[in-house]
Formats: C-alpha cells, sequence, structure tokens
C-alpha cells in the first residue's frame, strides 16, 4: 500500500504521488535545473502560514462573535474556515518534511490534508446555491430560512470530505484524477449556472438598473468572487494535467506540477482574506 502511494503514475492531481515520491536529500536538489517550480511551491506554503493560518483564525473568532447573527452561508464559511485553518496548520510539516525529513508516514498523514483541500470546493458550492436560492427562489429560501437544514447539511459534506480525505491517505481512491477532476467541473458548472440566473434576476430588478436590490448585488458578488476563486485556484491542475504528455518528464515534474499546485494551496489564504475584506 505504501509503495502505491509512492509512485508518480497518474497524469492528473494526486497529492500523495508527489508528495510521496521518495526524494533526494533535498527537495530541490532534483529540479536544481529548473528551481522556479520548487521555490514558487515552497513560497505559496509560507504564504499560508504567514497569511492564511491568522486569517482563517481570524475568520472563526469573528463567525463565533457573532454566531446569533449567522446569516445562511456563515455556517458553510464556518466549516470552510476549519479546513482552512487545518490545511494551513499543515503547511509547516509539509515543508519540513520536503526540506529536511523525508518520513513516509508524514506523507501519509499530509495526504489527508489534501484530501481535505480537494474537498473543500464542495463547501464553496453550498454558499453558492445558498445565495442562488435567497434570489431566485425566495420563498423556497424563507421556508428553509433556519440554520438546522444548513448545519446538516454542512456537517454531512464534512464526513464526506473528511472520509474521503483519510480514504485517499490510504490509497483507497482509484482514478483520483478523474474523480478530482468531474468534481471541480461539476462545481463550475453550478456556479456559472447560479452567476448567470442571478445576473438575469439582477437586469430584471427594475427600470432603474443602478439602483437594484442590495441583497441581489451582494448576492451576485459573492457568487462571482467564489466562481473567480475556483477558476484561478482550481482550474490549473484540471486544465494542465490531462497535457503531460506535452511536456518533458523534467518541466512537468518540476514547473508545471508544483505551479499549479502552489495555485490550488493559495486558496486557504484567498479565501480568508476575501471574507475579511467583505466585512471589515
Amino acid at each position: 500500500m505504501v509503495d502505491a502511494l509512492y509512485t508518480n503514475s497518474s497524469p492528473l492531481p494526486n497529492y500523495n504521488t508527489p508528495n510521496a515520491t521518495v526524494q533526494p536529500p533535498s527537495f530541490f536538489e532534483e529540479c536544481k535545473v529548473i528551481p522556479a517550480g520548487p521555490m514558487i511551491y515552497v513560497s505559496a506554503q509560507a504564504i499560508n502560514i504567514v497569511l492564511g493560518l491568522p486569517a482563517n483564525l481570524m475568520v472563526l473568532w469573528l463567525l463565533r462573535r457573532t454566531k446569533a447573527d449567522f446569516t445562511t452561508s456563515d455556517i458553510f464559511i464556518l466549516n470552510l474556515a476549519i479546513l482552512d485553518t487545518f490545511f494551513c496548520l499543515m503547511s509547516p510539516v509539509d515543508l519540513l518534511n520536503r526540506l529536511l525529513l523525508n518520513h513516509a508516514t508524514v506523507w501519509q498523514v499530509q495526504s489527508v490534508a489534501y484530501g481535505i483541500k480537494d474537498g473543500s470546493p464542495l463547501l464553496l458550492t453550498c454558499i453558492c446555491l445558498d445565495r442562488y436560492l435567497a434570489v431566485l427562489h425566495p420563498i423556497t429560501f424563507t421556508k428553509f430560512r433556519g440554520q438546522k437544514h444548513r448545519i446538516i447539511c454542512a456537517e454531512v459534506l464534512m464526513v464526506i470530505i473528511i472520509s474521503y480525505a483519510i480514504s485517499y491517505a490510504a490509497g483507497a481512491v482509484k482514478d483520483f484524477h478523474r474523480v478530482f477532476s468531474v468534481m471541480i467541473l461539476t462545481i463550475f458548472s453550478i456556479m456559472v449556472f447560479c452567476n448567470l440566473s442571478i445576473l438575469w434576476a439582477l437586469k430584471r430588478s427594475g427600470p432603474g438598473r443602478d439602483e437594484m436590490h442590495p441583497v441581489k448585488k451582494k448576492a451576485f458578488n459573492m457568487v462571482l468572487i467564489i466562481l473567480a476563486i475556483i477558476v484561478f485556484h482550481y482550474f490549473p491542475p484540471v486544465i494542465l494535467f490531462p497535457f503531460q504528455n506535452y511536456f518533458s518528464p523534467l518541466v512537468f515534474k518540476c514547473y508545471v506540477h508544483h505551479i499549479a499546485f502552489a495555485f490550488m494551496d493559495l486558496s486557504s489564504s484567498v479565501q480568508p482574506l476575501l471574507y475579511l475584506s467583505r466585512i471589515v
């Protein structure tokens, strides 16, 4: 089982394979000809430690302080911040193991963090759907406005994400690249649908387009921001990895691979910072 995790045989994102591959003494040594990729990856992890971790802790603190005034989407944001906090806490472990330890057990533990990271967009989708219902189906939204339904939904998703992460680290997830790609593309389709639907609702708000309902504007901005996060942070692996054969093995391993996942990992810093910028 461990040997299977340490084999880089998948052309699409599989954190188990690159992170668990037996490394030379130095993380940069195998890519000394093209050091840019590892440097960008290490920089992304450092940003998660310096910015992402305190930002996520701040989000958790603010949500706890304003618990009585929770919006319907804040429940999903709270769970997303918990997952991102865990991922940022694992960033120094990742760097330590890459640069110094290179221990197989640590790689497997780190794989749990990457599995959680892969599943976190499911919570982003729930935020978009929540805003979509609020704008396009206000009667249905009012019927299910209470926190109970969203708490149950968030808890179910957390169980699914954590179960997936543990199975992924144990090597039980087959054809990971297909699962990941289908999930991201499905999420992207849902978000595009929500954006277009809310935009259409905004245009029908009334003759004075400068006086659109502020709730609808806020919903559209939130869904648009989440869509941008998916495109900027999660699409690079999905788009680039199917073309692995078009790159030389060295360029793919040391440049494309590290940079694609660096973009993905940075979402753990960008998401809380965007949330804080909206409420500060």
